[in-house]
């Protein structure tokens, strides 16, 4: 046994590519979890009525309504992180050109 860390090399090979499904589901399983920690946290501090009133006072939204669409713009937030995060994470094989 060698006592020298593992050090990738240009000739290694990727590991295998995981399915399309696998994928959405790494990135947006988390950020679902997330996006309900936000929105929990968020609305103890907020309420959804005195939120509308301040911003949009002419439409007609209920404390139901207000959750839901913060739950959704937090999801989309969270899910752009980890859809970042991904990018970041790829091979750097994905970005090497071929030579020859």
């Amino acid at each position: 046994m060698t006592d020298r860390p593992h050090q990738l090399t240009a000739d290694r090979p990727d590991p295998p590519s995981r399915p399309l499904i696998q994928r959405i589901g790494a990135i947006l399983w988390p950020s679902f979890f997330a996006a309900a920690v936000a929105t929990v946290v968020f609305f103890i501090f907020v309420d959804p009525l005195v939120l509308r009133d301040m911003t949009f006072p002419e439409m007609n939204i209920s404390r139901q309504g207000g959750y839901t669409i913060a739950f959704f713009m937090f999801w989309a937030a969270t899910s752009a992180s980890s859809l970042f995060t991904w990018f970041l994470l790829r091979p750097a094989s994905h970005f090497r050109k071929p030579q020859g």
